[in-house]
């Protein structure tokens, strides 16, 4: 009964956003590209200057995160990769899965999911998660799917807001300063904001998205929301992460397909169609699937 219980408090409300959200932009046209850059340039790097700024980290526990993150991205690529080619896909698809199996929804779904499940002490180590995903997507992301330069698509990531402010974030806290007239509650208040409007935005996303599972949507959504989690919780054994840092890393990996992962191939690749579905697919299955992790990781 505690464990149904500790389950309901973490996914119901991040359910009960997401829905509104959904029902909303069902309702009335909303216009998602403000949205998405009110969050991505104001809303998430406040987040992450907040979190910098008030983070207390041991060095191998980020350490021990981002090898963690790294390890569990490169055995679920070889999965992938493996995957396409005993089911004979053609490059095109295989690239699609990729993107779309690679690319968690760690902030949209992640960060609300970790605060909801592990409070702010795992917030902050959630945020650390998403920063080294949003390099993997938005630096790795472009050049992999339509083929460009490495370089391009790392100077495109260390152009974003949000970089910015964990480079900020960082540097106060190492120098020791203090924001003067209480300026870092102004941030904190921003950052706050991003929860609800990052879940409101995915459940409008949703609401403008064709539900229909298919055999892509399938492999993708098992491969995003079952290989990837599990990888991660073996991972973290394997490594002895410490138990907040292990059960960060598994949450964040249980998350459904990225949006940006659509954006990204709708802006430079094929499969948009697919991708997209594949979103909303996934988004609904996590619903069923991420409580089963909430009780692997011992969320009481």
């Amino acid at each position: 009964m505690p464990h149904m219980q500790a389950l309901l408090n973490t996914v119901l409300p991040v359910a009960l956003v997401v829905l509104a959200g959904y029902l909303l932009g069902k309702r009335i046209p909303m216009d998602l590209t403000t949205l998405s850059r009110l969050t991505l340039y104001l809303l998430v790097p406040a987040l992450i200057f907040d979190a910098m700024y008030r983070a207390e980290y041991s060095r191998e526990g980020l350490w021990g995160l981002t090898l963690g993150f790294s390890l569990t991205y490169f055995l679920l690529f070889l999965a992938i990769q493996g995957a396409g080619k005993l089911l004979r896909l053609s490059p095109g698809v295989t690239k699609g899965l990729l993107v779309g199996s690679l690319f968690p929804n760690s902030g949209n779904m992640g960060l609300s999911l970790v605060y909801f499940a592990l409070g702010e002490e795992g917030l902050r180590r959630a945020v650390v998660y998403f920063i080294l995903s949003s390099v993997v997507m938005f630096g790795l992301g472009p050049a992999f799917i339509r083929g460009g330069s490495l370089r391009e698509g790392l100077l495109f990531t260390l152009r974003l807001p949000l970089f910015h402010a964990l480079f900020l974030g960082l540097m106060l806290k190492a120098l020791g300063i203090s924001l003067p007239f209480r300026l870092d509650e102004g941030v904190r208040l921003m950052g706050q904001a991003a929860i609800p409007v990052l879940l409101l935005t995915l459940g409008m996303q949703m609401g403008q998205t064709r539900f229909a599972i298919g055999a892509f949507e399938g492999l993708t959504s098992f491969l995003r929301l079952l290989l990837a989690p599990f990888l991660a919780y073996g991972v973290g054994l394997a490594l002895g992460l410490p138990r907040l840092e292990h059960q960060v890393l598994v949450l964040q990996s249980a998350t459904p397909v990225a949006v940006n992962a659509f954006l990204l191939t709708r802006e430079f690749g094929s499969e948009a169609n697919r991708v997209a579905r594949s979103v909303v697919v996934s988004t609904f299955l996590s619903f069923l699937t991420i409580p089963l992790f909430l009780l692997l990781i011992g969320v009481r």
